[in-house]
């Protein structure tokens, strides 16, 4: 008889891990309290309120991924994902409104990276040098420093340029968390991976299709086909032991994996796994917020474009989705780290957000607001020194999600790396 895992939680950890359970030979139970999979990353239906045409799906946020991303990227191909169609795949270009930006060659990373840097003439000659000297100095350390490092402190040495133009954005884009609050030591992880671990990792793929055509639709549909049992709307409320086994609700599982938040996670494993829970409950969380204009006629002079914050300017990057195949003159701001933002309001920020875009973005027509949506607890806070729960949490328990204890920022690819770990760990339990 084929042992039996449940999975807790339909995010893009939990897809990765009903879907490796299920590769290694394990019955699958996937329980999602929501009505649809995807977790944060999903898309919602268009607001038929707004001047949005009626057949765009909205995302709840904006997700691009890398070329490093190698695992998610797997997780596609295995549930029938073309990524061709559904990636656009680009070498990494900082293009900002005035000015093209950082643009690395192909090739191998480190000589991609030196001529890149090199090339970049709106830097002077001391910031380019600057630059690949202290890259040269991470490259030698392994990519490690001292845990209780932030970014902006293990940067001090850089010049302002290069601290603006790439060091900051790439920051609170991986990390949803600003320079002088983030972890040098996971910033080094995401550098590493991305600039210097091999020939296209740090491409950009950005998504030409809703986030739950990318990975929550076809997972769904490759779960059914492989006759998982997948329970929508169904929220997990009690997890007991039972001998060897579990029980969740009552029904009897040999093992769990709780790919939801951790709050719910640490909600489940009460009283019985206290040190776990209240690791789990101890981590803080940064909000993204996405705005959503429209501008007929409108084209960027790329599909991403970085933009320069401030105390009155929120968004760090702006996206036309006519370039990735979505509805032509639709397009996303993306503000990353935004408790301040928050702190002021969806409707302050959205007008924020709108002035930035007038102010430093040419328009065929007057751009407006269509939607400003909020994922309040979109990330960990990740910080210097932050110590983040386990993978394992007793004998046939585990946690997955991208909050789980490892490499990467809460990403993705971290979601699916978990997720994927933690179904690997369950078989190998139950074989034993």
């Amino acid at each position: 008889m084929p042992r039996r895992i449940a999975v807790v939680g339909g995010g893009w950890a939990g897809l990765a891990a009903a879907v490796q359970a299920r590769r290694l030979g394990l019955e699958v139970c996937l329980f999602e309290m929501s009505a649809q999979l995807g977790g944060r990353a999903r898309s919602l239906p268009a607001n038929t309120g707004t001047n949005i045409h009626s057949a765009q799906r909205l995302d709840n946020g904006q997700h691009i991924l890398i070329g490093a991303y190698t695992q998610s990227l797997d997780l596609m191909r295995t549930i029938g994902v073309d990524l061709n169609e559904a990636l656009l795949r680009t070498p990494l270009r900082l293009r900002y409104p005035d000015h093209e930006g950082l643009r690395l060659p192909t090739g191998h990373p480190l000589l991609a990276f030196t001529r890149g840097v090199l090339a970049y003439r709106q830097w002077p000659l001391a910031t380019r040098l600057g630059l690949l000297a202290q890259s040269l100095q991470w490259l030698a350390s392994g990519f490690r420093c001292e845990p209780g490092l932030s970014v902006l402190e293990l940067c001090h040495r850089l010049r302002p340029a290069a601290m603006q133009d790439l060091i900051a954005p790439l920051c609170v884009a991986a990390l949803n968390t600003p320079a002088e609050r983030a972890s040098a030591q996971v910033f080094l992880r995401v550098l590493r991976d991305a600039l210097f671990s091999g020939p296209g990792s740090a491409d950009l793929l950005l998504p030409r299709l809703p986030l739950s055509a990318l990975m929550a639709e076809p997972a769904q549909a490759w779960l059914a086909g492989h006759a998982c049992d997948i329970r929508l709307a169904t929220r997990a409320h009690r997890l007991d032991v039972d001998g060897r086994a579990w029980r969740l609700d009552g029904e009897c599982f040999d093992a769990v994996v709780l790919a939801c938040p951790a709050g719910e996670a640490a909600r489940l494993v009460l009283p019985h796994h206290a040190a776990w829970a209240a690791t789990a409950q101890s981590l803080h969380f940064e909000p993204i917020i996405t705005v959503y204009l429209e501008s007929s006629g409108t084209r960027l002079p790329a599909p991403m474009v970085a933009l320069q914050e401030s105390p009155d300017e929120p968004a760090q990057f702006i996206f036309d989705l006519g370039q990735l195949g979505h509805t032509a003159g639709s397009f996303t701001m993306v503000i990353s780290g935004a408790s301040d933002w928050v702190a002021r309001g969806l409707n302050a920020t959205g007008e924020a957000a709108l002035a930035q875009a007038r102010a430093v973005l040419d328009w065929a027509t007057t751009p407006t607001i269509e939607r400003v949506l909020a994922e309040k607890r979109a990330t960990f806070a990740c910080t210097p020194g932050l110590r983040r729960p386990a993978n394992t949490v007793a004998v046939g328990l585990w946690a997955a999600g991208d909050y789980v204890d490892g490499p990467y920022p809460a990403t993705l690819e971290g979601a699916v790396r978990s997720g994927t770990m933690a179904a690997q760990l369950a078989a190998a339990h139950l074989q034993h």
